[in-house]
């Protein structure tokens, strides 16, 4: 009867606990529940902050939830599952459509590639080949970006939807001729299967066209708790454009991957202090990536028309936290 007593005893205080934390979250000032993907540009501010204490000096504690791409985190958003999450370039799409809230601008990114099994030599090559690509992401941008600049549409091959997971086995069983996907999962998973891949297109070859990162919040900003939370990504983003080595070093600790291949994924990366995403933000320049990738978007049916970057750009925010 003892043992049943302590039993009941021990499974009531579990329920109150997980009751505490289910409810908890940005409302009580304390757990902020943050997105990412394992990579470095999402992961790296997210580390550096915690080993640098930035997150508990502004009272915050941050419960870290991995995702394989940003359309995912958008939908967490959306469902009241997350706080703030990241995206890639290939999502801000969603942000644009009334779906999120850009708070903080993090990096320009040339990670995506358009790979294709040996023997493929060029994207024309692709007519009637199947592609894998992760919809609505980066991956599929550029899939995009290189079928339009050799005159040809998603019509001259046979895209196949897949998670980014789902594209790298595929690639690597053969049952796909080439995909839209990125480092580091190129790097980490595909080309040590596949060494003789060819990279047919990447976002480098679009030197008129920018791919901002960005971290993101819900439709509906609590000013007071982004601001903090702006506050923090900017110490750890100038933290991380001061110490890059370091930096790689703290994300692969949070990653739990060889230093190499998250050095190797940093080199697709351009960062930039926060005095100067502040003064590219008032001088109008973010507006301009914005609305380049707000006009490929309506090219592909993702957007309807372009948007005004500042219905889903939180600047003053932005540029407010740092003035502070």
């Amino acid at each position: 009867m003892m043992v049943r007593r302590a039993l009941v005893c021990l499974l009531s205080v579990l329920a109150l606990t997980l009751s505490a934390v289910a409810c908890s979250g940005a409302e009580d000032g304390s757990t902020v529940r943050f997105g990412y993907i394992a990579d470095y540009n999402g992961a790296s501010l997210l580390a550096i902050a915690a080993r640098q204490g930035y997150w508990a000096d502004a009272g915050l504690e941050p419960e870290l939830t991995v995702f394989t791409n940003g359309p995912l985190q958008i939908q967490a958003l959306g469902a009241g599952d997350l706080d703030f999450g990241y995206i890639g370039p290939g999502a801000f799409w969603l942000p644009a459509s009334g779906k999120a809230k850009i708070v903080a601008i993090n990096t320009l990114t040339y990670a995506d590639r358009v790979i294709a099994q040996p023997g493929i030599r060029s994207v024309r090559d692709l007519k009637g080949k199947r592609v894998g690509v992760p919809e609505g992401t980066s991956g599929d941008m550029v899939l995009n970006l290189a079928l339009a600049d050799a005159g040809m549409s998603t019509q001259d091959i046979e895209k196949v939807p897949m998670d980014p997971a789902t594209v790298v086995s595929a690639f690597v069983s053969g049952q796909i001729d080439a995909a839209g996907i990125w480092y580091p999962l190129i790097g980490t998973s595909i080309k040590p299967k596949v060494p003789g891949l060819v990279e047919l297109a990447s976002t480098r070859d679009f030197p008129d066209r920018s791919f901002p990162t960005a971290f993101v919040g819900g439709t509906t900003v609590d000013d007071s708790l982004t601001s903090t939370v702006i506050s923090v990504l900017q110490k750890a983003n100038d933290w991380r454009a001061a110490h890059p080595g370091e930096a790689v070093d703290e994300a692969a600790a949070l990653l739990k991957v060889d230093r190499a291949k998250v050095e190797a994924d940093a080199a697709n990366v351009e960062t930039m202090t926060t005095a100067d995403l502040v003064a590219k933000t008032e001088d109008g320049t973010v507006d301009k990536w914005l609305t380049g990738l707000s006009e490929f978007f309506v090219g592909t049916g993702q957007l309807a028309s372009s948007p005004d970057p500042a219905g889903y750009y939180a600047k003053d925010l932005y540029t407010g936290a740092f003035r502070k």
